[in-house]
């Protein structure tokens, strides 16, 4: 069991918290449920609004190199702007696969979420369906999706932008990756 937990929390918009106070942002959400239970948890959050599979890679060196201690875990969140971006699915996969060898090579156990394509994009997101499940189970990686349901395409869980998720969002993100994350680390509910 971990006592001092540490998790990396690396991606795009979702992890960086696009358009809300840092407070309210996924990896400072999470962190406050952790530390209920937890109260050395630490959550470090690593996203970029914007970034593809990538651009996750290519920041990843720096991202670990900067951080306190080596994480005890990591939510990897990438892949909506390789789709809205159109980049090939062949270049989304091959960039998933370096990152969870890096974190491998590290040894930084994985969690890799998914994001399920809204019905306005779902053809658009055809070729990506897979992906992030195909990499996860070649590398024995666990998955979890990042929304859990009735969040994503919710009109009172968006901002202006009709697309971020807002801070009533993410709060419910993080409530249901916290038992995930838990049951990683060996926390158990009990804690």
């Amino acid at each position: 069991m971990v006592s001092h937990p540490l998790i990396l929390a690396v991606g795009d918009s979702l992890v960086a918290g696009y358009g809300l106070a840092a407070a309210d942002s996924f990896p400072m959400q999470l962190e406050r449920r952790l530390r209920a239970r937890h109260p050395a948890a630490r959550v470090i959050g690593a996203g970029r609004s914007g970034d593809t599979a990538a651009d996750v890679l290519r920041r990843l060196p720096s991202v670990l190199t900067a951080l306190p201690a080596r994480p005890d875990a990591a939510i990897v969140q990438v892949g909506p702007n390789d789709v809205l971006r159109q980049v090939p699915p062949a270049a989304t996969r091959a960039s998933l696969d370096t990152i969870l060898v890096e974190l491998r090579r590290c040894g930084v156990p994985v969690l890799l979420t998914t994001v399920a394509p809204p019905p306005i994009l779902h053809a658009r997101a055809g070729p990506y369906l897979h992906i992030h499940q195909e990499v996860a189970a070649a590398h024995g990686v666990a998955t979890a999706p990042f929304f859990p349901p009735g969040v994503l395409g919710h009109p009172a869980m968006v901002l202006a932008d009709r697309v971020h998720p807002n801070a009533h969002a993410i709060a419910l993100v993080a409530e249901a990756m916290t038992p995930v994350v838990e049951e990683m680390l060996g926390l158990g509910r009990a804690g």
